[in-house]
């Protein structure tokens, strides 16, 4: 028994090196399954350890009202679900409220009719409208008092005696006379379990930096404990570029017709599209199944598939390269460097990637690359002068492949484009003209991805 806190401490490990990678949380499967087969015999009496039990649903309460007014988006939804998933705890709904008591407990009625965890999120700040913790208090009956153990941090943090901390700091010292707090490693407010007969109310902090680790170091481990570990049923990810949701829905069910059992989800997003294919339980009969749904989707719409798992489209170009032994360069005007980021952001980009030039205009770029003056003034088409840039920028560093992005160009119908060259391995320049939907990020996403996938397929 007294091993178990340190494999739950190796289970937080885990999922906390798994959201830094960005990366969904199944990827990584062996290793985790391992740590959860070791939970079992640690604690074999226990019954609330049996992973044969259905899952725990749970809702997810995100209070603030610069959410309603659109002043951020919320990111604690997806956050809590990738991370709670492979504990077996399934989520069955999440809303946004304002930060008022009226609302909350609305959200808190609604919510325990529907699972037996809720997880809140913000309002336990010093700050007047910060009335999170009152108002759980007050709606499960469950006092606060002040903590020594908390105050005492407190104490510590400030580098001053607990009779000179500001009131308002000193509110946040208060938690639970049943349940228990999490500890904050990057802020002062503590998160707060209220612990009912038959469900569990949790508080967390709104700041992304303070609940992520909170709930990856604290959180964790307290659902683990408290509500056993569960295996989550088996599912598939399949990623496409090239082609829109309607397009792979469709073709699914003209010659895939998917069976009753298998629930299907989908996301679009800067030209990528991601379905995923679920069944509840995790039998090696399902991941057959799921398996055989692979091999028959990849034969209708293979050549947009792109990886099998939670591989970016950058770590598949990046993978490519690798493979090749091959390094590339890059000159951007008119997708902003956008290219680069996102290549430079992946593992391994600093093996392929030679070399990245980014300017606001071609004019600036070419100078950059040192192309001669008069070299630039003969290339009167446009495409003509992206050619000069590729072919400068792979001079530059012996690169076997460069993409080279021109200008944001208006065409005739009052449409806009960029001419991109790709320059290969033999010295041949290739030409293409990609347009330009929307504005702003969503026009660059959708560039970016455009140029990986040109990428991606002369690579393959």
């Amino acid at each position: 028994m007294t091993e178990t806190p340190l494999v739950l401490s190796a289970v937080a490990c885990f999922l906390k090196r798994a959201s830094r990678r960005a990366l969904p949380i199944r990827f990584g499967w062996p290793a985790f399954l391992l740590l959860l087969m070791l939970l079992k015999p640690l604690d074999a009496d226990d019954s609330t350890s049996d992973s044969t039990k259905q899952p725990v649903d749970y809702m997810i309460v995100i209070t603030g009202g610069e959410l309603l007014a659109g002043a951020y988006a919320d990111g604690h939804t997806h956050f809590l679900t990738r991370t709670f998933r492979p504990l077996g705890l399934r989520c069955v709904g999440s809303m946004s409220v304002d930060d008022k008591e009226n609302d909350i407990n609305a959200a808190l009625r609604f919510a325990s009719g529907k699972a037996p965890l809720i997880i809140v999120t913000g309002g336990l700040g010093p700050t007047d409208n910060d009335i999170t913790r009152e108002t759980l208090s007050e709606y499960t009956g469950i006092a606060l008092r002040e903590h020594h153990d908390v105050l005492e941090a407190m104490k510590r943090r400030f580098k001053v005696p607990r009779d000179k901390i500001r009131s308002n700091l000193r509110r946040q010292t208060r938690v639970p006379t049943r349940g228990t707090y999490l500890k904050n490693a990057n802020g002062t407010a503590v998160g707060l379990v209220f612990e009912q007969t038959d469900s569990v109310i949790v508080a967390l902090p709104g700041p992304p930096r303070e609940l992520q680790t909170m709930v990856q170091e604290e959180l964790v481990p307290y659902l683990s404990r408290r509500f056993g570990t569960r295996l989550p049923g088996c599912s598939l990810t399949l990623r496409f570029v090239g082609l829109g949701q309607s397009q792979v829905d469709q073709t699914l069910k003209d010659h895939v017709p998917l069976p009753a059992d298998i629930t299907l989800a989908s996301q679009f997003e800067g030209g990528r599209v991601d379905f995923t294919f679920s069944l509840p339980d995790d039998t090696p009969e399902d991941r057959a199944r799921l398996n055989d749904l692979k091999q028959k989707i990849s034969q209708h719409l293979g050549d947009y598939l792109y990886a099998f798992d939670g591989t970016s489209l950058e770590q598949h170009v990046v993978s490519l390269l690798e493979k090749r032994g091959a390094t590339l360069a890059l000159a951007e005007v008119g997708s902003g460097g956008s290219l680069a980021a996102g290549i430079t952001d992946t593992d391994g980009a600093d093996a392929v990637l030679a070399v990245a030039y980014v300017a606001p205009t071609e004019d600036r770029l070419r100078r950059l690359l040192c192309v001669p003056d008069d070299k630039w003034k003969n290339a009167l088409a446009n495409d003509e002068k992206t050619r000069r840039l590729a072919a400068a920028a792979a001079e530059s560093t012996t690169s076997e492949w460069t993409v080279a992005v021109g200008d944001v160009r208006q065409g005739a119908n009052s449409e806009r484009y960029v001419e991109v060259v790709l320059r290969l391995p033999d010295g041949g320049l290739e030409s293409q003209r990609i347009g330009l939907r929307g504005t702003g990020q969503y026009a660059r996403s959708r560039l970016t991805t455009r140029l990986l996938d040109l990428l991606r397929r002369r690579l393959k």
